[in-house]
Protein backbone atom coordinates (compact mmCIF):
# COMPACT_ATOMS: atom_id res chain seq x y z
CA UNK A 1 0.00 0.00 0.00
CA UNK A 2 2.09 3.35 -1.36
CA UNK A 3 0.17 5.25 1.19
CA UNK A 4 2.04 3.18 4.22
CA UNK A 5 4.57 4.17 5.79
CA UNK A 6 5.58 0.49 6.54
CA UNK A 7 5.17 -0.63 3.00
CA UNK A 8 7.75 2.58 1.94
CA UNK A 9 10.53 2.11 4.63
CA UNK A 10 10.58 -1.96 2.69
CA UNK A 11 10.73 -0.08 -0.73
CA UNK A 12 12.93 2.33 0.06
CA UNK A 13 15.51 -0.17 1.21
CA UNK A 14 14.78 -2.52 -1.50
CA UNK A 15 15.78 0.98 -3.95
CA UNK A 16 19.43 1.35 -1.76
CA UNK A 17 20.05 -2.27 -2.19
CA UNK A 18 19.48 -2.01 -6.36
CA UNK A 19 17.16 -4.70 -5.81
CA UNK A 20 14.70 -6.19 -8.50
CA UNK A 21 11.32 -6.58 -7.00
CA UNK A 22 7.76 -6.24 -8.22
CA UNK A 23 5.28 -4.03 -6.17
CA UNK A 24 1.66 -5.77 -5.82
CA UNK A 25 -0.49 -2.59 -4.54
CA UNK A 26 -2.55 -4.09 -1.57
CA UNK A 27 -4.85 -1.59 -0.26
CA UNK A 28 -5.53 -2.03 3.47
CA UNK A 29 -8.41 0.74 3.86
CA UNK A 30 -10.42 -1.07 1.24
CA UNK A 31 -10.49 -4.43 2.81
CA UNK A 32 -8.10 -6.17 0.69
CA UNK A 33 -5.67 -7.46 3.87
CA UNK A 34 -9.17 -9.08 4.96
CA UNK A 35 -9.91 -11.24 1.64
CA UNK A 36 -9.12 -15.37 2.50
CA UNK A 37 -6.18 -15.10 -0.43
CA UNK A 38 -4.45 -12.83 1.55
CA UNK A 39 -5.38 -14.06 5.40
CA UNK A 40 -3.60 -17.33 3.87
CA UNK A 41 -0.60 -15.17 3.11
CA UNK A 42 -0.62 -13.41 5.99
CA UNK A 43 -3.26 -14.33 9.06
CA UNK A 44 -2.74 -10.54 10.71
CA UNK A 45 -4.28 -8.75 7.31
CA UNK A 46 -1.57 -6.20 7.39
CA UNK A 47 0.45 -4.65 4.56
CA UNK A 48 3.31 -4.93 4.02
CA UNK A 49 4.38 -8.60 3.05
CA UNK A 50 7.24 -10.29 1.48
CA UNK A 51 6.33 -12.65 -0.63
CA UNK A 52 9.70 -14.82 -2.20
CA UNK A 53 10.03 -16.64 -5.59
CA UNK A 54 9.65 -19.96 -3.65
CA UNK A 55 6.05 -18.61 -1.72
CA UNK A 56 7.40 -18.05 1.03
CA UNK A 57 5.83 -15.12 3.00
CA UNK A 58 7.27 -12.65 5.35
CA UNK A 59 5.08 -9.88 7.23
CA UNK A 60 6.29 -7.25 9.81
CA UNK A 61 7.97 -4.43 8.01
CA UNK A 62 11.22 -4.43 10.58
CA UNK A 63 11.43 -8.04 10.08
CA UNK A 64 11.49 -8.01 6.28
CA UNK A 65 14.00 -5.03 6.90
CA UNK A 66 16.30 -7.24 8.55
CA UNK A 67 15.88 -9.86 6.62
CA UNK A 68 16.12 -8.48 3.05
CA UNK A 69 19.54 -5.82 4.47
CA UNK A 70 21.23 -9.15 6.25
CA UNK A 71 24.61 -9.13 4.40
CA UNK A 72 24.34 -5.79 3.47
CA UNK A 73 26.07 -2.60 5.21
CA UNK A 74 22.39 -1.49 6.32
CA UNK A 75 22.67 -4.23 8.92
CA UNK A 76 25.36 -4.49 11.36
CA UNK A 77 27.31 -7.27 11.71
CA UNK A 78 28.83 -6.56 14.72
CA UNK A 79 26.60 -7.88 17.92
CA UNK A 80 26.23 -4.97 19.48
CA UNK A 81 25.59 -2.76 16.82
CA UNK A 82 22.87 -5.16 15.33
CA UNK A 83 21.21 -4.85 18.66
CA UNK A 84 21.62 -1.27 18.69
CA UNK A 85 19.58 -1.19 15.39
CA UNK A 86 17.15 -3.40 16.64
CA UNK A 87 16.61 -1.19 19.77
CA UNK A 88 15.76 1.84 17.46
CA UNK A 89 13.58 -0.44 15.44
CA UNK A 90 11.46 -1.53 18.30
CA UNK A 91 11.75 1.67 19.37
CA UNK A 92 9.94 2.94 16.38
CA UNK A 93 7.56 -0.01 16.52
CA UNK A 94 6.36 0.58 20.04
CA UNK A 95 7.05 4.23 20.64
CA UNK A 96 7.13 6.38 17.36
CA UNK A 97 5.11 5.04 14.93
CA UNK A 98 1.43 4.74 16.55
CA UNK A 99 1.60 8.02 17.72
CA UNK A 100 3.00 9.63 15.07
CA UNK A 101 1.51 7.63 12.25
CA UNK A 102 -2.23 7.20 13.61
CA UNK A 103 -2.39 11.17 14.17
CA UNK A 104 -1.14 11.25 10.06
CA UNK A 105 -3.80 8.50 9.18
CA UNK A 106 -6.85 10.67 11.83
CA UNK A 107 -5.26 14.12 9.84
CA UNK A 108 -5.78 12.54 6.48
CA UNK A 109 -8.18 9.71 6.08
CA UNK A 110 -10.89 10.66 8.83
CA UNK A 111 -13.60 13.35 8.36
CA UNK A 112 -13.12 16.37 10.35
CA UNK A 113 -16.40 15.66 12.67
CA UNK A 114 -15.07 11.59 13.12
CA UNK A 115 -15.15 10.80 16.75
CA UNK A 116 -11.54 9.66 16.61
CA UNK A 117 -10.17 12.75 16.61
CA UNK A 118 -10.57 13.12 20.31
CA UNK A 119 -7.76 11.12 19.88
CA UNK A 120 -4.93 13.68 18.56
CA UNK A 121 -3.92 15.19 21.82
CA UNK A 122 -2.94 12.16 23.69
CA UNK A 123 -1.03 11.11 19.89
CA UNK A 124 0.90 14.10 19.82
CA UNK A 125 1.62 14.66 23.25
CA UNK A 126 3.42 10.67 22.87
CA UNK A 127 4.53 11.59 19.49
CA UNK A 128 6.61 14.79 21.15
CA UNK A 129 7.92 12.26 23.47
CA UNK A 130 9.03 10.32 20.78
CA UNK A 131 10.57 13.31 18.26
CA UNK A 132 12.33 14.04 21.88
CA UNK A 133 14.17 11.27 22.26
CA UNK A 134 15.37 11.12 18.84
CA UNK A 135 16.28 14.73 19.07
CA UNK A 136 18.62 14.15 21.69
CA UNK A 137 20.50 10.86 20.35
CA UNK A 138 20.50 13.12 16.82
CA UNK A 139 22.22 16.11 18.84
CA UNK A 140 25.77 14.07 19.36
CA UNK A 141 24.81 11.05 16.05
CA UNK A 142 24.60 11.47 12.73
CA UNK A 143 22.56 8.25 12.43
CA UNK A 144 21.10 6.17 14.32
CA UNK A 145 23.76 3.54 14.82
CA UNK A 146 27.50 4.04 15.12
CA UNK A 147 27.74 6.69 12.59
CA UNK A 148 26.12 4.85 9.56
CA UNK A 149 23.01 5.08 7.86
CA UNK A 150 21.14 1.80 8.30
CA UNK A 151 17.82 0.28 8.62
CA UNK A 152 17.28 1.42 11.91
CA UNK A 153 17.09 5.05 9.95
CA UNK A 154 15.09 3.53 7.14
CA UNK A 155 12.38 2.64 10.03
CA UNK A 156 12.20 6.07 11.60
CA UNK A 157 12.29 8.04 8.57
CA UNK A 158 9.11 6.37 7.27
CA UNK A 159 6.31 8.35 9.41
CA UNK A 160 9.03 11.37 11.50
CA UNK A 161 9.01 12.78 7.30
CA UNK A 162 5.42 13.20 7.12
CA UNK A 163 4.99 14.46 10.93
CA UNK A 164 4.04 17.38 10.02
CA UNK A 165 0.57 15.53 8.75
CA UNK A 166 -0.05 14.32 11.90
CA UNK A 167 0.15 18.20 13.41
CA UNK A 168 3.34 17.70 14.25
CA UNK A 169 5.60 20.88 13.86
CA UNK A 170 9.36 20.15 13.47
CA UNK A 171 11.04 23.43 13.67
CA UNK A 172 11.54 23.50 17.32
CA UNK A 173 13.85 19.55 16.25
CA UNK A 174 16.89 20.80 14.47
CA UNK A 175 18.64 17.29 14.59
CA UNK A 176 16.08 15.42 13.53
CA UNK A 177 15.52 17.79 10.47
CA UNK A 178 19.45 17.63 9.64
CA UNK A 179 18.90 14.02 9.87
CA UNK A 180 16.13 13.76 7.45
CA UNK A 181 18.01 15.73 5.16
CA UNK A 182 20.99 13.25 5.92
CA UNK A 183 18.67 10.53 5.21
CA UNK A 184 17.56 12.12 2.36
CA UNK A 185 21.24 12.23 0.40
CA UNK A 186 21.79 8.94 0.34
CA UNK A 187 22.88 7.21 -2.45
CA UNK A 188 19.35 5.27 -3.63
CA UNK A 189 17.12 7.17 -1.82
CA UNK A 190 13.32 7.36 -3.37
CA UNK A 191 10.92 9.65 -2.02
CA UNK A 192 7.83 8.57 -0.54
CA UNK A 193 5.30 9.02 -3.43
CA UNK A 194 1.59 7.92 -3.05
Amino acid sequence: MKASGNCFKVRLLLEHLGRTYRWVEVNSAAGETRTAGYLAKNPNGKVPLLELADGRTLAESNAILCYLAEGSKYLPSDRWQRAQALQWMFFEQYSHEPYIAVARFIMGWLPQDHPRRAELPRLRERGYQALDVMEKHLGANEFFVDGAYSIADMALYAYTHEAHLGGFELTTYPAVQSWLARVESQPGFVAHRY
